[in-house]
């Protein structure tokens, strides 16, 4: 059965910080469920997977020569996969993945999934210890986490009863959908039990990446302060660019109220659309537009040729947007708040940017990740399964791409266990950024407070976002 790959490029296509995504990569086959077992079902759904995976992947040639197509489809997907290892393989996959159902994954990449509202990260207790506790990040508008009253800096220590440790946390804080929290709180460094509880019960649930904007004026500074927290240009379901044309407002504004310092906050993003990624390096970059390039794509040896061949070196290239929203004649430089959170398209925002105008970072290094794969998805419905190969390697254009290990920050000051709300002077980021911006003179320099726990993950680990889009007009047929 002969490969037969057809790029839709009039569809989305996504760049995630666990991948990036392309909905019209198909194959004609029988209809097969994402739960079959049995070997001959497994064979059609794996045929499916490898011939997709030895003409996109980015490391296509360290396929193994031969395979077991007997093995569920995701162990066999990982079994073709070059994998990441510091010491043998340090040029190694860290992102490609496979899941299950292709409809879900496509709605998760859009920021709709079913959730209480909030994002956490996961700490040790205490040193030695095997409990665990999640600290609330933010908490969505209008979300089930909201309604019950969660805010930033809340501290959940017990779900549904059960004192959450290392053996039962993924179970009690991901595979549920009631949650009944009971909250701790900071003494002196200390986690202390509270009698607090909160009820909350997951539902579907669109969040809106755009998450928060403001103004502060300090003397002949006029700094504004964006959140942003996910790459995504419009609502699942939406063919259209709600969120993009969200951020195009914000910008409007700035530009009307004479900004000329910027603080863009992207520590809880994990990438996103390359669209929109694009988008908002569009509304930012100094004397960039429409004939400057972001950044560059470098793929697999075997397709190359043939994109070069059909569509010239331009496939391969990502170029600025003119915006008549730009700030970036008033703007000297862009000050990103960072941690390792901070994730693909959102590190192409850094390193794309830099040839432009000086980067300055504050926070903690990022997550390192300077390659993009794509979502393949059979869009007959055939077969259920979605997977995302790592498939190109980007370069700005200077042809930099030295971030596989993360961007070290200009400025390194970590978020304390006792939390501010996003926004507020005095949280620690922002209060940093705003000291760097205006000097003694301008602002009062908060103390850095190292944070005493040790972090054993993040809820936003989870998102399907990392996800960067571009959006063709035309087809490539293989």
């Amino acid at each position: 059965m002969k490969t037969r790959v057809n790029f839709d490029w009039g569809s989305w296509y996504l760049l995630l910080a666990a991948g990036l995504w392309l909905m019209s990569c198909k194959k004609e086959t029988d209809v097969v469920s994402p739960s079959t077992d049995t070997s001959a079902e497994n064979k059609v759904v794996n045929d499916w997977i490898l011939e997709n995976m030895q003409e996109v992947y980015y490391w296509n040639t360290k396929i193994p020569a031969n395979t077991d197509k007997t093995l569920k489809p995701g162990a066999f997907f990982e079994s073709l996969l070059y994998p990441y290892d510091a010491t043998l393989r340090p040029d190694g996959d860290r992102f490609s993945w496979i899941e299950e159902s292709a409809e879900d994954l496509t709605a998760a990449l859009s920021g709709e999934t079913r959730t209480t509202g909030m994002e956490y990260n996961l700490y040790l207790r205490s040193a030695g210890s095997n409990d665990v506790i999640a600290q609330v990040l933010y908490v969505l508008p209008g979300s089930p986490a909201e309604k019950a009253g969660i805010k930033r800096g809340d501290i959940i220590s017990k779900v549904n009863g059960q004192t959450l440790n290392r053996s039962n946390y993924a179970s009690l804080l991901f595979d549920n959908t009631t949650f009944s929290f009971g909250l701790a709180q900071v003494s002196n460094q200390l986690i202390i039990d509270t009698d607090v509880i909160k009820s909350v019960t997951a539902t579907v649930f669109q969040e809106n990446p755009v998450f928060l904007d403001s103004v502060y004026v300090r003397g002949d500074k006029k700094i504004g302060y964006l959140v942003y927290n996910q790459f995504v240009p419009a609502p699942n379901g939406s063919n259209g660019s709600e969120y993009d044309n969200q951020l195009d407002q914000i910008f409007s504004r700035f530009k009307a109220q004479g900004i000329n310092e910027l603080v863009l906050d992207l520590r809880y993003n994990p990438g996103g659309y390359t669209a929109s990624s694009a988008n908002l390096a569009s509304l930012i970059g100094k004397g960039v537009d429409a004939s400057k390039v972001y950044f560059r794509e470098e793929w697999n040896t075997t397709l190359t040729p043939l994109l070069q061949k059909q569509y010239g070196s331009d496939f391969f290239l990502q170029r600025f947007m003119s915006k008549s929203q730009n700030i970036g004649g008033n703007l000297q430089r862009l000050y990103v708040l960072t941690t390792d959170r901070t994730a693909s398209a959102s590190e192409l925002i850094i390193n794309g940017l830099r040839p432009y105008m000086p980067v300055i970072t504050i926070g903690t290094t990022t997550y390192g990740k300077n390659v993009g794969s794509i979502t393949i998805t059979d869009d007959t419905g055939k077969i259920k399964w979605g997977m995302q190969p790592i498939v190109f390697k980007s370069y700005n254009s200077q042809g930099q791409s030295d971030y596989s290990a993360g961007f070290k920050p200009t400025i390194d000051i970590e978020e304390p266990i006792s939390l501010q709300p996003l926004g507020d002077v005095k949280e620690v980021m922002l209060n940093e950024a705003l000291y760097q911006i205006t000097g003694n003179a301008g602002a009062r320099r908060g103390v850095g407070e190292k944070n005493p726990l040790s972090s054993i993950g993040s809820s936003i680990q989870r998102k399907a976002g990392g996800s960067n889009m571009f959006i063709r007009s035309r087809k490539l047929s293989l």
